[in-house]
């Protein structure tokens, strides 16, 4: 690449954005769709070497098409390429853990967490679809916790499930 080329790159990668965009007009006579700043430096850039030097010839560019059109676009083979035949049951078979919705903070169903709130015990029932409360049954702790203090409390917090953290007020 010769200086006067090189010149121009290194100015193109000191513009903004928005010289960028005017100097893609330029070289390339239309808009720029893109306004990603190192596409643009290396579109620029790229044109500005072939209108110095030149771009492939016709012959070299047919060649590239013709590559092109009997190249193979799988890039990975497919899964059962090395596999014997006949085991099509097992290739169709997926094991795996199924994750459950349950929240690892939660312990197991049947467990009863208490706490002490103003003087007052607290027992929660965990089950598995909630939790029981006073004989009512509730979707989330917190919906448990906020209607012992009035306030609105995260459960975990409320009933130190929080990993070993003091229980605070969610409004402090």
């Amino acid at each position: 690449m010769n200086n006067p080329v090189r010149r121009q790159i290194e100015e193109v990668q000191r513009m903004t954005v928005r010289e960028l965009h005017e100097k893609y007009r330029e070289v390339f006579g239309e808009e720029s769709r893109s306004n990603h700043r190192q596409f643009l430096i290396r579109r620029i850039a790229w044109r500005l070497q072939v209108l110095a030097e030149g771009g492939l010839s016709e012959r070299a560019r047919q060649r590239a098409l013709e590559i092109a059109n009997d190249a193979d676009l799988r890039i990975r083979a497919p899964k059962n390429f090395l596999k014997p035949e006949g085991n099509d049951e097992a290739d169709r078979t997926v094991v795996s853990r199924l994750q459950g919705s349950k929240d690892e903070r939660l312990p197991m169903h049947g467990t009863e967490l208490t706490r002490e709130y103003r003087g007052q015990r607290v027992v929660v029932r965990v089950l598995d679809d909630g939790f029981e409360y006073n004989g009512h049954r509730y979707r989330s702790l917190s919906s448990i916790a906020s209607e012992i203090t009035g306030v609105r409390w995260n459960g975990f917090l409320f009933f130190g499930l929080n990993g070993g953290k003091e229980g605070q007020h969610a409004d402090s």
